[in-house]
């Protein structure tokens, strides 16, 4: 950063461009056709379904209709194909734990490879969490990649 008399000249970074996030404020309420999320509040959430609700689809379900995920995680090694029941029950119970407060954060797809597992998420949020969690409860190598000018989260975890 460079000192101009009072002024400050500097780089001002862009945002990253998502052509899920929705541009214009939503009628409140309006509920999402596929999932039945409750876009009320400025948020997607969780609700009664109210009868006079317009409909639109939520950012997770395009992602899902589209096949464009936000986030990928993959989960390889001995300690996966051995403990697989195991490993499955804690990515599904984060799952859970996180959809019922952030209705857009979903598994898309898990995927068995010669490897081991592929997921793919609707957000960035779910698969550093899950990360986290399988470091937390069975130790292992977990590496976050963030893909440079784009909302993309990579997670490897093995063990």
């Amino acid at each position: 950063m460079t000192t101009v008399g009072a002024r400050l000249n500097r780089l001002v970074e862009e945002k990253v461009h998502d052509t899920y996030t929705i541009k214009k404020k939503l009628s409140e309420p309006t509920v999402c056709p596929s999932c039945n999320a409750v876009y009320h509040k400025g948020h997607w959430q969780w609700l009664d379904v109210p009868n006079n609700a317009e409909e639109h689809k939520c950012p997770a379900c395009l992602r899902i209709e589209d096949k464009v995920p936000c986030g990928y995680i993959t989960i390889s090694g001995d300690f996966y194909r051995q403990h697989k029941d195991e490993i499955m029950g804690l990515i599904r119970n984060k799952e859970n734990r996180e959809k019922t407060g952030h209705p857009l954060n979903r598994i898309m797809d898990m995927i068995e490879t010669d490897d081991g597992l592929e997921i793919t998420t609707t957000d960035m949020h779910l698969p550093r969490d899950i990360g986290v969690a399988l470091e937390h409860a069975y130790d292992g190598t977990l590496d976050y990649h963030y893909e440079a000018g784009s909302n993309i989260l990579r997670v490897k975890w093995s063990r």
